[in-house]
């Protein structure tokens, strides 16, 4: 490069960009004359107003102000000091500037007169800037692993957990106050591991146990109970992987549901560390989360499924917000466009150009994990591959953030408040980092189940005591006790049902519980179905196209049960004997599902015809809108027509797979998907088994194929699209990770709870079984109704009102005017 004067030609010419006229320079703010020190003085005003866009990993402009020689470098506007004359530098001009579209800075906290004082004093006193102090990237909390033997245990209490709470009180000179009684526990204890008010019978009977240990063989009794637990946390789930059972994406199918998947894995306690495995590098059963929601129209490039992936496997798992970084480098924390656009790339089977402020920049995002100190993507990779070492570096043992994310979780859900909060900004340090530690590395330590953490917390001394009043946000939180809480939207609903013994009608979400619950295993099955097409290595891309599969099945007699479990990527349609019978129609229907079809076959020859069809890449679909016959009707499909053609881009991975459980008597007459099958266009091709990728339906599909439909009865409502009074209670839309609800009231729920038609509904209907189950009897009614619902008997004067309100012989309005008032009492409504 050539030089004057011993300088680089860049900086001379940026130097001279740096002059500032001197009719400018006058209208600013004089220099202090007072010595300045950087870290008193400059450093704040750096922390306050600059690193969010030009420090911390970030140079918004090209320019950096992590050291004295970077701020000295300039950037692309050039070199924004002349050094001793701050009535020359652009960097002054630019502070002090009143023009919106060149003032800086543009999003952190503006400059005062006094502080651009002391600014240009710093400047002409030679700007002094101990190498000591730099304004690097800070490695966050919570991130490394310890080894469990390493952390040092306080070993006055029997659950270590209340070691670590008694050494915060003795820091803050606090003394534990009494424990709460057992009824008080059991309520809070019932409702925080399954999610209903505890049974009047067992209540009693656990109050009257005078064992040192009850308390505890309640905690493992509660958290044993595989599908109240599944029910209850299932909410917890939904929120925070934004499964649902209606809403924006069910009905074109740019959305997948994933409860089957979840539901069973909550009942089967699937270890923690499998669990987020199988999130981050789905098969077909729980690839709805990281497939995220196909928006429809055009959308902001912070919504592209990618970034979706990036955003959602961040905050569930790691605690750390990206949103504000899919757009722009965030002023939030410390994440870059770049790092979003990383994490989002290995879910992108192509590159992905970074857009900041949904503007393309022209630059590709390069594949990288948050935290490259924890492990690496291979740049090189197929998107297959990446996801899996995602996977394998987000559950490995250097990843100390993983279970340090959700232990917090835990920690808030049962006592009302964080050990970080808010809980997704786990870059900061915990109120009890030993606390923190201890948790996360016991977790780690046995085998990442969940229950035995849970019960940790909830057999601790801390969680025992009595509630205190905590706001959602507290500057210098001090743990008391843990917070009082509200009642879950679907927490009150129940109650309600429970109540007065009711159910919910036929379950929004589907699935088979019996399967999951493994209450009623099914028989090993004779036979192993295929994954077929009529292309080779059609599991990893194969033009769209729609099969007819065909083939006959001869019976003697009439069946005595016939089940068709199937599965198809893209979308299938069953008929038997002409008629259909089955159908899966949206975009991502390549989980499993299981029909009864036995009202469809017949003695003699039976045909099964299953047209499935591979859908483009974006979710056309290679049939071309259907001829009309005389009546106005599609004609059916016609395998032997032409279908659209597609380029290349368009081709996606495709296949078919059955079972069909069929019994006359004790004869077994299954059959499944295989080369044995007619195939219209083409021949059948045999992928693989049901371990086969990318779906690796595996054991799932065999227990389905092998089950019978459950008939379990729909006493939850995390089994239920949210109705009017769920809304308002704060159950959210699910298009978006949640990860706490809102905990203060809203008019709106004020609305719903006094005059809303869902709430009445629900209460008139509680209220005429109760009356036609116990006409005559209302003391004990109402004894009973107390007891359920405040979990404690009726005082004398309650009694009495209560009594009179219901009215002898039960009035179902009386019992409704009762429940109303019982439901509206704070003392029902708070998890005290």
């Amino acid at each position: 490069m050539a030089l004057i004067f011993g300088l680089p030609l860049t900086a001379i010419f940026s130097l001279t960009q740096a002059a500032v006229p001197a009719e400018k320079s006058a209208q600013w703010p004089a220099a202090a004359k007072a010595h300045v020190d950087f870290a008193k003085d400059i450093q704040p005003i750096f922390e306050a107003s600059c690193v969010q866009c030009h420090a911390r990993g970030k140079n918004k402009g090209g320019f950096s102000l992590e050291t004295r020689e970077d701020f000295l470098d300039g950037g692309e506007n050039g070199v924004p000091v002349v050094l001793g004359e701050s009535a020359k530098s652009s960097v002054v001009e630019l502070i002090t500037s009143l023009d919106p579209e060149t003032v800086m800075p543009k999003k952190g906290k503006k400059l005062t007169p006094a502080q651009v004082a002391v600014f240009r004093a710093w400047i002409d006193q030679g700007m002094a800037w101990p190498k000591e102090i730099n304004f690097f990237k800070h490695e966050p909390a919570n991130l490394r692993s310890r080894e469990l033997a390493t952390l040092a245990v306080p070993a006055s209490f029997e659950n270590p957990v209340d070691g670590f709470v008694d050494a915060v009180f003795k820091k803050k000179q606090a003394v534990w106050p009494k424990l709460v009684d057992d009824r008080t526990y059991a309520r809070r204890v019932w409702l925080d591991t399954v999610g209903l008010l505890p049974p009047s019978v067992e209540l009693a009977a656990f109050v009257d146990d005078k064992s040192a240990d009850k308390r505890a063989r309640l905690v493992e009794r509660l958290l044993g109970e595989n599908q109240n637990y599944a029910e209850h946390w299932l909410t917890f789930w939904n929120d925070l992987l934004r499964n649902d059972y209606k809403g924006t994406g069910y009905i074109d199918g740019g959305r997948k549901a994933i409860t089957p998947w979840l539901y069973k894995a909550l009942a089967r306690n699937v270890p923690y560390d499998q669990f987020v495995a199988q999130l981050i590098n789905p098969g077909a059963e729980a690839e709805g989360f990281a497939n995220g929601i196909l928006w429809r129209g055009a959308v902001n490039a912070s919504m592209v499924p990618p970034m979706q992936a990036a955003q959602g496997v961040a905050q569930v798992f790691l605690g750390v917000n990206l949103k504000c970084a899919s757009c722009h480098d965030s002023f939030i924390n410390e994440y870059t466009l770049k790092d979003s656009y990383g994490l989002a790339s290995i879910y992108s089977d192509g590159p992905l150009e970074i857009a900041e402020c949904d503007k393309p920049t022209g630059h590709i995002g390069k594949v990288k994990f948050l935290y490259e100190e924890l492990g690496l993507i291979d740049t090189k990779a197929d998107p297959a591959t990446r996801k899996r070492q995602l996977a394998d570096v987000i559950t490995g043992r250097k990843n100390g953030r993983l279970p340090r994310t959700i232990v917090n979780r835990l920690w808030q859900r049962f006592m009302g408040y964080g050990l970080v909060e808010p809980v997704d900004e786990m870059d900061k340090p915990a109120w009890s980092p030993e606390l923190m530690d201890w948790l996360a590395e016991d977790l780690v330590a046995n085998g990442f189940d969940l229950k035995r953490t849970m019960a940790r917390i909830l057999t601790s001394r801390a969680y025992q005591l009595p509630t205190v009043n905590v706001a959602e946000t507290e500057e210098n939180y001090v743990f008391r006790g843990p917070a009082v809480r509200r009642l879950s939207a679907e927490q009150f609903s129940d109650a309600i049902m429970t109540l007065s013994g009711s159910s919910y009608p036929k379950a929004d979400a589907k699935l088979n519980r019996d399967v999951a619950l493994q209450r009623t295993p099914g028989e090993k099955l004779p036979l192993q179905p295929k994954w077929i097409w009529t292309a080779p290595n059609a599991q990893v891309k194969t033009k769209p196209l729609a099969v007819v599969f065909k083939r006959v099945l001869n019976l003697t007699t009439l069946p005595t049960e016939a089940f068709v479990t199937i599965a198809a990527d893209n979308r299938y349609n069953i008929t038997i004997n002409g008629k259909s019978v089955a159908n899966a129609s949206s975009r991502t229907s390549t989980a499993a599902d299981s029909y009864d079809v036995l009202a469809s076959m017949k003695v003699g020859e039976n045909t099964i015809t299953v047209t499935a069809t591979n859908l483009a890449a974006d979710g056309t679909s290679p049939v071309p809108p259907a001829a009309m016959g005389p009546d106005g009707k599609p004609l059916p499909f016609d395998p032997a027509a032409p279908q659209l053609d597609f380029p290349a881009e368009a081709d996606n991975p495709a296949g078919l797979i059955l079972y069909a459980r069929i019994r006359a008597g004790g004869e077994v007459l299954d059959f499944v998907s295989d080369a044995s099958w007619n195939a219209l266009p083409g021949n059948i091709v045999e992928l693989g088994d049901v371990e086969l990728a990318p779906w690796r339906l595996g054991r799932s599909f065999l227990e389905l194929a092998a089950a019978k439909p459950e008939n379990l009865p729909v006493a939850r409502a995390s089994l239920m699209a949210a109705d009017p009074l769920m809304a308002s209670l704060g159950r959210p839309n699910r298009e978006q990770v949640m990860t706490v609800r809102q905990g203060t009231a809203t008019t709106l729920q004020a609305l719903e709870l006094t005059n809303g038609a869902t709430l009445a509904r629900l209460l008139k209907k509680g209220a005429d079984k109760l009356a036609a189950d116990t006409p005559a009897d209302t003391a004990a009614l109402v004894s009973s109704l107390y007891r359920n619902a405040l979990s404690r008997p009726p005082t004398a004067a309650e009694q009495a009102a209560a009594v009179a309100v219901v009215g002898s012989p039960v009035k179902s309005e009386g019992v409704q005017d009762l429940l109303w008032a019982l439901t509206m009492l704070p003392e029902f409504q708070l998890i005290n």
